[in-house]
């Protein structure tokens, strides 16, 4: 129920107006958001990567309704990608994408055509694109937009949510050599018809999914945060006889660092997702819902700073 309660808030424009004029608010969300900007998120991913971590920079803004703004978007993530191989650390970082940013409510062809010019730049850059899925209605179309990047783009990777409950279905699809798959949970709201609901059945479907993937052909990125979750992926890769070369684990910036650290010197591929820009609203809030202990580290800081 309070997951449910945060996702509703996340897309409530009175909720965002009375957040982001609380006073603490800032000071809390830059435990999740690298900053507001691009030098403060490349200041962001000089840092991580001097650690001997990896990182997937996330340019915050989805769900473009504007053919302008999505073009302004596109050029941003060029740009980005640019001072990436200037700073001769696009070997280490890569950029995570959503298509509502660049006008997949729009025109989903527009939003292809634009997907294409930052997996372009990408790809000058030395680096790669992963595209992410978002809400539950865009998923099969995103999934079939990566398919068709990958025509000219193999490296591009793609995103499976573990609550769905086709997740499964779509990590064997995607279990193929050269193939890039991210797991995660998922954090946007979905009808219980077409996504778990109960955590012990996400979890479930989580491990599944896992063994699909480090049985298959391509790179599995394990997106967790969960202990449990990343032992299981560890001796799946073991039993999979997987080199360390062959997949990854993925966490959010500001989330267990020191865990991320960690498995950083174990000799583990370990990247960091480091979101950035003003539109940290509803990424903040998604943040809160997955796990209480975020909700109880926001409540905390409030309270300590009073």
């Amino acid at each position: 129920m309070l997951r449910q309660a945060l996702q509703a808030v996340s897309i409530s424009p009175r909720a965002q107006a009375l957040v982001e004029r609380a006073p603490l608010t800032r000071d809390v969300v830059h435990r999740f958001i690298a900053g507001e900007t691009m030098d403060e998120a490349l200041r962001a991913t000089d840092e991580i990567v001097t650690k001997g971590l990896l990182v997937s920079l996330d340019v915050l803004g989805e769900d473009t309704r504007d053919a302008d703004q999505a073009d302004r978007t596109v050029r941003y993530y060029e740009d980005l990608l640019h001072r990436l191989a200037d700073a001769n650390v696009s070997d280490r970082a890569e950029v995570s994408l959503k298509l509502t940013a660049v006008g997949q409510a729009l025109d989903p062809d527009l939003a292809l055509d634009n997907a294409r010019r930052v997996c372009e730049a990408a790809r000058a850059a030395g680096t790669t694109v992963t595209i992410d899925t978002e809400d539950h209605t865009t998923v099969e179309s995103t999934l079939e937009s990566v398919r068709e990047l990958r025509r000219d783009f193999p490296s591009t990777g793609a995103v499976i949510q573990a609550y769905l409950r086709r997740a499964e279905e779509f990590c064997a699809d995607l279990a193929f050599d050269g193939s890039r798959v991210r797991l995660c949970k998922g954090a946007y709201g979905a009808p219980e018809e077409v996504a778990f609901t109960r955590r012990e059945d996400i979890d479930k479907s989580y491990v599944r999914c896992l063994k699909v993937l480090m049985a298959g052909k391509g790179y599995p990125m394990v997106a967790t945060h969960d202990p449990r979750l990343i032992d299981i992926a560890g001796a799946l890769a073991v039993l999979n006889e997987r080199g360390t070369d062959t997949f990854e684990y993925q966490m959010l910036y500001g989330i267990r660092p020191q865990e991320q650290t960690r498995i950083a010197r174990s000799g583990a591929r370990m990247r960091v997702y480091v979101a950035y820009g003003t539109e940290w609203y509803g990424y903040f809030l998604r943040r809160l819902a997955e796990r209480p202990a975020n909700l109880a580290f926001f409540v905390r800081s409030v309270v300590t700073r009073d």
